[in-house]
């Protein structure tokens, strides 16, 4: 009995040291390996050794991470206070530097990622936070991508997914809009009224120096005038349209 249980943890023995030794890593997967505390080699994908107690090894996943940034309280550079919240895309290319660089990469590129939004939005104001998103976006993440790539990180994407704004803000917000509004209808009219106006000096002049296209609009006015349903009109005669006329009466 004694040597069967001496038999038995050698073999279990045996059975955990195969344990150690052996390691399977997925194709997705590689292994920072430690000789003896200091960096050995990246090995990975599929089967590899690790002499136990010897070296060591950290796998790190190479799959694309999709990280939120937790909601941030920013404050615009024309004093609005808004809440923001974004998802960022990003992916280790460089293990040995993930592993050795930084304490933790996922930790450290999140803090990273809020300090950077609190401070790239606060440098712009209310409407370009609403309708330039997409410069935001690349501006947060060319900022990311620089200082996370000595830690071997590469940050594909940052998207911005809410920002929100205080309900009276929203109501003043809607009132500019209006006022907005409101300002370029005057401005379209008053550009109306002046081209009319243009137009009718120029108009006035041309019939200055034709007399007989003043009679001619006189005379076309007049048609108009009797296709309204009124039965009967008065108007004015010109002098200059019955004049000829009187000459020749006087002549005769």
């Amino acid at each position: 009995m004694f040597g069967f249980g001496i038999m038995f943890y050698i073999a279990l023995a045996v059975v955990f040291l195969l344990f150690m030794t052996f390691k399977i890593l997925r194709e997705y997967e590689r292994g920072v390996v430690f000789l003896l505390g200091r960096f050995y080699k990246v090995k990975g994908p599929g089967l590899i050794i690790i002499i136990p107690g010897i070296q060591k090894m950290v796998r790190v996943d190479l799959r694309l991470i999709v990280m939120d940034v937790p909601t941030q309280d920013v404050i615009s550079k024309d004093n609005v206070s808004v809440k923001v919240n974004a998802v960022i895309y990003f992916r280790v290319v460089d293990p040995e530097r993930a592993i050795i660089q930084v304490a933790n990469y996922f930790e450290a590129t999140s803090q990273l990622a809020q300090t950077t939004l609190r401070s790239v939005l606060g440098q712009h104001e209310l409407d370009e936070m609403l309708s330039e998103r997409d410069k935001l976006n690349h501006d947060i993440q060319a900022i990311l991508d620089e200082n996370t790539d000595s830690w071997g990180i590469k940050v594909a994407n940052v998207e911005i997914k809410h920002v929100d704004i205080d309900e009276s803000m929203i109501r003043a917000i809607a009132k500019q809009a209006e006022a907005e509004r409101t300002r370029r209808a005057k401005v379209i009219h008053a550009e109306g009224e002046k081209q009319a106006a243009v137009a009718l000096v120029e108009a006035a002049a041309t019939l200055s120096k034709e007399p007989n296209a003043m009679q001619l609009r006189y005379m076309q006015t007049l048609t108009d005038i009797a296709g309204d349903k009124s039965s009967t009109i008065v108007f004015p005669l010109p002098m200059d349209l019955i004049e000829p006329l009187m000459k020749r009466i006087k002549g005769g």
